[in-house]
């Protein structure tokens, strides 16, 4: 192998920066199975009512379905952030479409929640506090460090916010006015098609962004040292007494 086919170390700790990011960014959105968890209520819900047509069974099946994945988590002892998110979003899905009467109410919790994300990204990237440096800050253990000694990644932040912020935006410009004209089994369909493909191309744009950006300041590690480093310098100052004593009891013998 010549140099030239050697790994440098450069290339080795970008392609680390790399796997980090990817690890990072499936835990904070829960992977494949949080995707699973996030469509399968809402294509089950369609699915009944695209059939018979009937509200309640619909809202009872993706109620049902919710909580059941809730409890395999449980007694599986993972994380069950999505799968809480995912009930919540349903039965206030479910609440809605009961008290209206409108199947197509059970879609419009979510997507004003859609909305209202869209925003938050826009609003604090353009405030300098991007929303995905704080959702992403401790997952990459830096906390708020990327805001004042990290300005590489305080700028990929920002524009990974924008990406959501845009592509969350533009999935909301698709699904109101269907909300209006479309009926329940055009609007649910559309929806959830557009459950994945716009989730994934934001995650891949904010892996790009923050693949590219400089590392993340460990501030954990760096309060451990000074932790460390601090019972160090007790342990030294505590044995130089120590000598101290003996030496002035050495002389009081002598």
């Amino acid at each position: 192998m010549t140099s030239l086919d050697k790994p440098t170390t450069e290339d080795t700790s970008a392609d680390d920066a790399r796997a980090v990011t990817e690890a990072a960014l499936f835990e904070a959105f829960g992977g494949v199975r949080g995707m699973v968890e996030t469509v399968l209520p809402g294509l089950l819900f369609v699915s009944i009512y695209t059939i018979n047509k009937d509200l309640h069974m619909s809202a009872i099946a993706a109620l049902a379905v919710s909580l059941v994945m809730v409890v395999v988590r449980l007694a599986r002892k993972d994380t069950v952030k999505h799968a809480f998110s995912g009930v919540f979003g349903v039965a206030f899905g479910v609440v809605f479409a009961m008290m209206t009467g409108n199947a197509k109410d059970f879609y419009l919790p979510g997507m004003l929640y859609t909305l209202g994300l869209a925003l938050a990204y826009i609003v604090t990237a353009m405030a300098g506090v991007p929303l995905i440096g704080l959702m992403l800050g401790p997952v990459f253990r830096e906390n708020l460090s990327w805001r004042t000694r990290n300005p590489g990644r305080k700028k990929a932040y920002t524009k990974a916010s924008w990406a959501w912020g845009l592509i969350l935006l533009g999935k909301s410009a698709i699904l109101f006015p269907l909300y209006w004209w479309a009926d329940t089994t055009q609007l649910g369909w559309v929806l959830i098609a557009l459950k994945i493909p716009p989730f994934l191309l934001a995650v891949y744009l904010t892996w790009v962004f923050l693949a590219k950006a400089p590392p993340p300041i460990d501030v954990f590690a760096e309060m451990e040292a000074e932790e460390r480093a601090e019972e160090e310098r007790k342990a030294a100052a505590a044995q130089e007494n120590g000598d101290t004593t003996t030496a002035g009891r050495h002389r009081r013998e002598s």
